[in-house]
């Protein structure tokens, strides 16, 4: 009867909540349908428009005559506009002597005013928007019509080389927090029209730019129509970041994987797309989503198509082990020092038992003590200030290492696979990535010291089942290896030559098999070298 009283509240509460969003949504709707259109005095409009802006001290009217005829108003923000261009291109023209004709306010802006962009409008919703993106505007008396010009500017970071994704050969441009900045260090790699970038506005309050970003005809109609469904069902007060969007807009939102990649590189975006993959680019961020993606492209750097093949090869494969090191090693070590002691080549066995002679902890506290740890002094790296944050962590896992095991609290085998474990977790090259392995990590220690192998085992299946059925925009997270084809292995396990990548990868639908000419390996009778 409880149970039942329970369920039957959560349906009630679910259903309060999801009307109270409906109405929510109505009301918006409708003050979104009756749009009020400017009024044709002056005085009206500036009253109208100082209400609506009411304590808003960087809120700029400024008042003065066209030609010595008409009053006009200009309206911006100040600190988003080029003021500079403002006085010169706007106020100075409009101010000067008439010459015995008088312009309507369309006319103006073909004959005065020397701005590069001069949009009209007749209502206050678009005057207001125009004003919120920084273009001042113009409000002329008699007129029921206005002008917004494209003179928005604001203070922004340089182009510089991003941080969380360094490498030794390739670009060092990085995406950064101005929308139309990124777009266009997209668009001067993708040069051709096929490049297609469709805004939305995402938050109630905020407004959010958004930016769909995908080459036509190499990417399935399908999915974007599907990346365009899920962003406008969105509904928040405000996006701040990339990551508001992702939490949204991801197939499986309780697994530990990430299901879009995020970047803030302008080559790794455009190589993405040209494979028929769809970026999405939020503005105020640096980092770009990308989807969909496999579990493959988590370990795939932009460094490994720069390198010479065999060489991305090679430390594809380095990643690879040293991933199931990051994953395995402590859980292994936890197994074997609790239940699986005969698997020990004896010396080796003696000696860590004498190095665990002194230590009061079972091989399980022990191991979740140093793990944690760890994570704790990598954590305070990140948050102190650069200068001093990877010493900090360096330096104090060194002496908290080495003063735990003169306490006789920790054995020096458990540090070194403590230490061996958390090296291994760099090698991921997406961060996100390498947090979900971290995560996992615990779980397999608690199955290792409670089962053994057969805990870590039952781990590694459970591991595996959740990434068979996990999808990333319908795409399987294992769809490269699921159904194996040589032309789909040649960047998955290996990378393949340049020369023999001739195909894309599939994902959903129709696309555009080839990328490049067949036949292209080098050599004396291909016109190489002899």
């Amino acid at each position: 009867m409880i149970m039942n009283t329970r369920r039957l509240f959560k349906k009630l509460t679910k259903a309060s909540i999801k009307k109270i969003h409906d109405e929510r949504a109505q009301q918006q709707n409708a003050n979104h349908s009756q749009i009020q259109q400017l009024f044709t005095d002056l005085q009206q409009n500036e009253q109208q428009l100082r209400s609506i802006y009411t304590n808003c001290s960087d809120i700029v009217f400024r008042s003065f005559i066209i030609e010595g005829q008409t009053k006009a108003i200009l309206i911006y923000i100040d600190g988003l506009v080029d003021s500079g261009g403002i006085e010169a291109n706007v106020i100075s023209p409009l101010m000067q002597e008439a010459d015995g004709k008088v312009y309507a306010i369309g006319q103006l802006a073909e004959r005065k005013i020397s701005t590069s962009k001069a949009t009209p409008f007749n209502t206050f919703q678009e005057c207001v928007e125009y004003l919120s993106n920084g273009l001042p505007i113009l409000l002329r008396d008699q007129e029921s019509t206005g002008l917004a010009f494209g003179l928005n500017k604001w203070e922004k970071r340089p182009i510089e080389e991003p941080v969380a994704e360094s490498g030794i050969r390739g670009p060092r441009e990085g995406f950064t927090e101005t929308l139309r900045t990124n777009t266009s260090l997209i668009r001067r790699i993708v040069k051709s029209p096929l490049l297609k970038t469709e805004t939305m506005k995402i938050g109630e309050y905020t407004q959010t730019n958004v930016v769909i970003a995908y080459i036509e005809g190499l990417v399935d109609t399908t999915l974007v129509e599907e990346v365009r469904t899920r962003l406008k069902r969105i509904r928040i007060d405000g996006i701040l970041e990339s990551g508001y969007i992702e939490e949204f807009i991801e197939d499986m939102p309780y697994s530990p994987f990430p299901q879009l990649i995020s970047t803030e590189r302008p080559d790794v975006t455009c190589a993405n797309l040209l494979e028929g993959r769809i970026a999405i680019l939020v503005e105020g961020t640096p980092f770009v989503l990308i989807a969909p993606i496999t579990l493959f492209s988590l370990m795939q750097s932009a460094e490994d198509y720069y390198q010479r093949y065999w060489v991305s090869t090679a430390m594809r494969w380095l990643r690879y082990m040293f991933t199931l090191i990051a994953l395995l090693l402590p859980s292994f070590y936890v197994a074997v020092l609790t239940f699986h002691q005969e698997m020990v080549p004896g010396n080796l066995l003696f000696s860590m038992a004498v190095s665990r002679e002194g230590v009061p902890f079972p091989a399980l506290i022990e191991a979740l003590m140093m793990e944690v740890t760890f994570e704790a002094l990598r954590e305070a790296g990140v948050r102190l200030p650069k200068q001093v944050g990877s010493a900090v962590s360096i330096v104090g896992a060194l002496v908290i290492g080495q003063a735990a095991v003169q306490a006789g609290l920790v054995s020096a085998p458990m540090v070194i696979v403590v230490a061996i474990t958390g090296i291994s977790s760099f090698m991921i090259p997406r961060y996100i990535a390498g947090i979900a392995i971290r995560l996992l990590r615990f779980p397999l220690i608690f199955l290792a010291g409670s089962l053994g192998l057969l805990g870590i085992m039952m781990g590694i299946i459970a591991i595996v089942l959740h990434l068979c059925s996990l999808r990333s925009f319908g795409v399987p997270y294992l769809s490269a290896i699921a159904t194996p084809k040589m032309k789909e292995l040649k960047d998955v396990l290996i990378r393949a030559p340049w020369w023999m990548m001739n195909t894309r990868p599939r994902f959903t639908g129709d696309y555009d098999e080839f990328r490049q000419a067949p036949n292209q390996k080098p050599g004396p009778e291909r016109g190489g070298e002899v």
